[in-house]
């Protein structure tokens, strides 16, 4: 079992190379056709339920540029396979190749305590958080469009722009009375 390493890897001329990485398939295939409509730059999606990924094509295996939690909040099993995985990561990709992207947020069978659970994970990861709408067309799109403006800058195809600044600005942040009980 090995570390998923970002940089063990040249990278492609004007390509970008992201793993969608969801326990239950539901959302991951409609965003991975549309990221693959993008014109400006060739993009390669890989698929994945967990990691480690197999290790009998690692040889053949692109640069991974960007690393795309999916992480459906109706779901319990969905947030624990994701820090199950993250184990699996070297730490050089927590400096900006790194995203986590929430669905169901919305939902009221989603326990406030597994939203907070989330936050606080990716934010002791100083990780972007994006929330997404899975069962609009508008949703998905929204989507791809957050998620390719993060995969272009940590490709390196956008001139004067860093992964790791874009994770700085980006990064999710937990409110100091998030521990607080809630009066709701």
């Amino acid at each position: 079992m090995s570390l998923l390493k970002p940089f063990s890897k040249l990278p492609g001329l004007n390509t970008a190379n992201i793993l969608l990485v969801e326990s239950e398939e539901q959302f991951q295939q409609s965003l991975a056709d549309a990221l693959v409509e993008e014109t400006a730059v060739s993009v390669y999606v890989r698929l994945a339920k967990s990691l480690p990924l197999p290790k009998e094509n690692e040889e053949s295996r692109p640069r991974l540029d960007l690393v795309v939690f999916i992480i459906n909040m109706t779901s319990e099993l969905s947030f624990h396979s994701a820090v199950a995985s993250l184990k699996h990561l070297d730490p050089g990709y927590f400096l900006g190749k790194v995203c986590f992207m929430v669905t169901n947020a919305r939902s009221a069978s989603v326990p406030t305590e597994r939203l907070d659970a989330v936050r606080k994970l990716v934010a002791s990861l100083h990780c972007p958080l994006i929330f997404a709408e899975d069962q609009t067309p508008d949703g998905v799109t929204n989507a791809t469009e957050r998620l390719l403006t993060i995969l272009k800058v940590a490709a390196g195809l956008v001139p004067m722009a860093t992964a790791l600044y874009l994770s700085n600005l980006t990064r999710c942040t937990v409110p100091p009375d998030i521990d607080q009980p809630s009066f709701d």
